[in-house]
C-alpha cells in the first residue's frame, strides 16, 4: 500500500530504490581535498606567521598595531641571510657579468622577485588579518623604493637590465576608433583632399 502511494507500482519503486543504492556505492570525492587552501594561500599564511614571529622576537617585542614600514624593511634585510642569489659587489671581477667564470666571495641575497612577491602576499595578509588599507606598512612608498633599488642593483650586478613586461592587449578592445566602421567610411576619412 505504501509503495502504491509513494512510488506508483511496486516494481517501479523497487527499481528506484535499487538505483538510489547504486548511487550511494559510487566513490565520492573527498571533501577535505576541496577544502585545502591554494598554494598561494598556504604560502601567504606561512609568510604571515614568519613575519609575526620576527616581530615577537624583536627586543622589545613589536605588536602588529605598532608595526610600521621600518619593521618591514628590517625584515627584508634580515631575510637576505637566507637568500640564494649571488649579488656581485662593484669591486668584484664578475660584477656586471651574467655568467661568472668562477666563484667569488660576494654575498648571497634574496632575489628581487622573491621579495616583491613576499611583500604582495604580506600586504594582502595584513588586511585579511584586521589591518586597515590606509595603515598597511607593506603598501608604504618606502617599501616600493627599496624594492626598486634592490631590483636595479641586482640587475647591474648581473649585467642583465630589468625590462618591465608589456601588458597584453585584448584583441577585441573597445578603444579602437575604427572598430565597426566599414572600409568605405575609413577610406573616406583618410582620403587626401585632392582625390
Amino acid at each position: 500500500m505504501l509503495n502504491d502511494r509513494v512510488g506508483g507500482e511496486g516494481s517501479s519503486s523497487s527499481a528506484q530504490a535499487a538505483s538510489a543504492d547504486h548511487h550511494q556505492l559510487e566513490p565520492q570525492p573527498p571533501l577535505a581535498a576541496a577544502a585545502q587552501p591554494s598554494r598561494y594561500e598556504s604560502q601567504k599564511r606561512r609568510d604571515w606567521n614568519t613575519f609575526g614571529q620576527y616581530l615577537r622576537n624583536q627586543r622589545p617585542p613589536v605588536g602588529l598595531p605598532q608595526c610600521n614600514y621600518s619593521h618591514v624593511l628590517e625584515f627584508m634585510r634580515y631575510l637576505d641571510q637566507f637568500g640564494k642569489t649571488k649579488v656581485h659587489g662593484q669591486g668584484c671581477p664578475f660584477f656586471g657579468q651574467p655568467e661568472p667564470a668562477g666563484p667569488c666571495a660576494c654575498p648571497l641575497r634574496q632575489a628581487w622577485g622573491s621579495l616583491d612577491a613576499l611583500v604582495g602576499r604580506l600586504r594582502a595578509a595584513y588586511e585579511e588579518n584586521g589591518g586597515s588599507q590606509e595603515t598597511n606598512p607593506f603598501a608604504n612608498g618606502a617599501i616600493r623604493v627599496y624594492l626598486r633599488e634592490v631590483r636595479d642593483s641586482q640587475a647591474k650586478a648581473r649585467g642583465i637590465p630589468y625590462k618591465k613586461k608589456k601588458k597584453r592587449r585584448k584583441p577585441n578592445s573597445s578603444n579602437n576608433n575604427d572598430q565597426g566602421m566599414s572600409s568605405t567610411t575609413f577610406h573616406q576619412m583618410h582620403q587626401s583632399p585632392g582625390v
